[in-house]
């Protein structure tokens, strides 16, 4: 009788263990699967705030947010990087979740410059880069990389243009987003609007 009660225990405590097992990996199969994969990042190689040249391989294996945006820039910027830093408080001593900043104005978005607007910000993450370079490949990064529009206008108050999306990447270099209500992938996220920062920050737990 002792015999059958222990070989019940054991197999209960096997079944038990499957199932907790089961559980998880459906919940992080689905969890992680309802992002979609919109694309590969291409290459890019640039120089952030401290003069340190980076690229693409070190963000290898995080999770990661860009934006395209200008440290002169009155208008959109500031509500994006304040936004911005709510990402980067929710991770902050997380080493795995990095922000890319790219400037469209690298001409005037020196390493210094770039370094004194990320002092006035408050940013203090050391996998947040601000990245400045060759205006044109940096342009071409956004405009045909990420599918984001930057340019120049006259007609723009501060003499640029582009959005206040950010893209969201995955450990592998796939840009990653979820499905609205109807079934599409949003592609990007709203950095201007609450709602926006608040499934960006949800979706990296989920990629985490």
């Amino acid at each position: 009788m002792k015999k059958n009660n222990y070989s019940y225990i054991g197999i209960s405590f096997i079944i038990l263990v499957f199932g907790i097992w089961a559980v998880k990996s459906i919940g992080n199969y689905f969890s992680e699967s309802s992002l979609e994969r919109i694309g590969k990042v291409p290459e890019f190689s640039f120089t952030d705030q401290e003069g340190s040249t980076i690229t693409n391989k070190d963000y290898e294996g995080k999770v990661y947010v860009v934006e395209f945006f200008f440290t002169s820039c009155k208008t959109i910027c500031p509500i994006m990087n304040k936004n911005m830093l709510r990402v980067q408080n929710e991770f902050y001593g997380n080493p795995n979740v990095g922000i890319a900043s790219f400037t469209i104005d690298p001409n005037y978005d020196t390493p210094s410059v770039l370094k004194e607007y990320a002092k006035s910000y408050g940013i203090t993450k050391p996998q947040w880069h601000f990245l400045t370079g060759e205006k044109e490949k940096i342009h071409d990064l956004a405009n045909r990389g990420f599918n984001l529009y930057v340019g120049e206008s006259t007609e723009a108050e501060d003499g640029f243009e582009h959005s206040g999306l950010f893209a969201l990447i995955d450990q592998n270099g796939d840009i990653r987003s979820r499905k609205d209500n109807y079934g599409n992938p949003i592609i990007y996220y709203n950095g201007l609007e609450d709602d926006g920062i608040k499934i960006l920050i949800e979706d990296i737990k989920k990629l985490l």
